[in-house]
């Protein structure tokens, strides 16, 4: 065989699974939205000041970064993020219990 024919014949199948496929897509009946995510419960006992100030500030949007609440939480969350030897979750835990006494 040719090869011209051979590529011939490999561009048709392929634009025919193409169409295929596309008919198939646009025949399913569209999923309905969903009106927002589905919230994940906080399974620690203790809440984070500070993860609630990142939260707030991250629902704001843009204008955190000329909140100083948000400037401040950001670089709180910094600081302890790169703290040499940092495993955040146990830090959250010893910082929170060093401020209560």
């Amino acid at each position: 065989m040719d090869t011209k024919l051979l590529a011939r014949i490999g561009a048709i199948i392929f634009v025919a699974i193409a169409i295929t496929m596309t008919a198939i897509e646009m025949s399913r009946a569209p999923e309905p939205a969903r009106e927002e995510p589905a919230a994940v419960a906080d399974s620690s006992e203790t809440v984070d000041p500070l993860l609630i100030e990142l939260r707030r500030c991250q629902s704001i949007g843009a204008a955190g970064a000329s909140d100083s609440d948000c400037l401040r939480a950001w670089a709180e969350n910094r600081r302890r993020f790169l703290a040499p030897g940092a495993r955040p979750a146990a830090r959250i835990a010893e910082d929170a219990s060093a401020q209560e006494n």
